[in-house]
């Protein structure tokens, strides 16, 4: 299966300039898709356009990777309602080598004539001049053409500034300077850089009556209208210490059944038959949530490695499964705290604990686990409160400081689904 055909099945194709199809059809090509060093990390929304190209580079085509030290100084207003805050040299430079750092992960650069390779657009207008610029670049495409933009058009409205509009011709340049030097000639990117890329092919066609191509992919959306890549703490980053690999791997296992269908497609690298086989085993069984499951290792696996996904899959057995109280013991802190992310968290004075504390106590005037202790003595004498994954046997449990995982934790939990988080202090 070709590029295209690869793309068409799993979803991933918005817009296509006419004769791309034929020109990805008659051997290798050099294209690219640029990265904006916006934050030092790059998040799920931008492993779109990263699987992008490493489809591309599996299809025998040599893909550019660019991350945007200049244009990242001047801020893209494509699909935003304000113009954001510059970055000043010395985060962009710190965000460009940790871009660089984290995209050389998924492309390979040394297997031959399709090599990846990387690219910083400041590398080429670092001594261009203003005058140089509006003279050799601006003088070829027309007000009227940037105008026409949605980019452009959307934040008329609301304002948008010289820097943010000439945004487009500086990118644009990009295009023009790596056709130019390198050969390239397909431009990809999401959907709403369609205007940007095609002021690329505009500006190729003028300056050196060349012919350059673009193709664009959805931007990935949730099935219940949320935006995708966020939750409640913000950005799903690939970056492990911004989001710790069980927190990725449970936010791939948490999609729904609808969107997993489509992920799969999109995010993974499995043949159209095996997504086929995994959607019919999963649509006989949604309780098992194989789909979610699959997604959730290749894409754990993929980012982080083998061993993250394998600790993840643990750590969440050990939460939700039974006869798990001994590895509960020994799970590092920093992923027991992941794991109770979320839940509720108390904290109770480990002075009390040394000296010991009455389970019914702790669950209803040392907390506010139960409104009172005779609601909390029911619970337990109906077997409803565990402690550590054990269930506690009986209302006259003392609870100390030996109990304490890592010194220093409890995890109680009332009925089935309800979990509480207490820290000795």
């Amino acid at each position: 299966m070709n590029f295209i055909e690869e793309l068409r099945w799993k979803g991933m194709i918005h817009d296509m300039m006419p004769g791309t199809e034929e020109l990805l059809s008659k051997g290798m090509v050099s294209g690219y898709i640029g990265f904006d060093p916006t934050a030092d990390s790059l998040h799920i929304g931008n492993l779109v356009q990263i699987i992008l190209l490493m489809n591309f580079q599996r299809a025998g085509h040599k893909p550019f990777a660019l991350v945007g030290g200049a244009t990242g100084m001047v801020g893209d207003p494509s699909g935003k309602s304000e113009e954001r805050n510059l970055l000043d040299e010395k985060t962009l430079q710190h965000n460009i080598a940790c871009v660089q750092k984290q995209l050389e992960k998924f492309l390979n650069f040394n297997c031959g004539a399709n090599s990846a390779e990387m690219v910083n657009n400041y590398d080429w207008f670092k001594g261009m001049g203003f005058l140089e610029f509006i003279r050799d670049t601006g003088k070829h495409i027309s007000v009227n053409y940037m105008m026409a933009k949605d980019s452009v058009k959307k934040r008329l409205e609301t304002g948008l500034s010289f820097t943010e509009f000439t945004y487009q011709l500086v990118q644009g340049y990009d295009f023009y300077w790596l056709y130019k030097n390198k050969g390239c000639r397909l431009q990809m990117g999401g959907s709403d850089q369609w205007g940007n890329i095609v002021t690329g092919t505009e500006l190729i066609r003028r300056k050196e009556s060349g012919e350059a191509f673009a193709m664009t992919s959805p931007l990935i959306t949730k099935s219940d209208g949320s935006k995708f890549g966020k939750t409640e703490k913000g950005n799903v980053w690939l970056d492990p210490e911004k989001t710790s690999p069980y927190q990725f791997y449970q936010f791939w296992l948490n999609s729904s059944d609808e969107d997993s269908k489509r992920f799969i497609r999109i995010f993974t690298f499995l043949s159209k038959e095996e997504v086929l086989a995994l959607e019919a085993e999963h649509d006989t069984a949604p309780q098992n949530r194989v789909l979610q499951k699959r997604l959730a290792k290749e894409l754990t696996t993929m980012v982080h490695s083998e061993q993250d996904y394998l600790n993840s899959v643990e750590a969440s057995g050990i939460l939700f499964g039974q006869d798990t109280a001994d590895q509960l013991k020994n799970l590092e802190e920093k992923l027991l705290l992941e794991i109770m992310d979320g839940v509720p968290q108390m904290t109770v004075a480990k002075n009390d604990l040394q000296s010991g504390v009455g389970i019914v106590d702790l669950l209803a005037e040392k907390t506010t686990i139960f409104p009172s202790k005779g609601e909390a003595k029911k619970m337990v004498m109906a077997g409803g409160v565990s402690m550590n994954k054990v269930k506690v046997a009986d209302t006259n449990v003392v609870v100390t400081t030996s109990d304490l995982l890592r010194n220093k934790y409890l995890i109680l939990q009332k009925g089935k689904k309800q979990y509480f988080l207490l820290t000795a202090i």
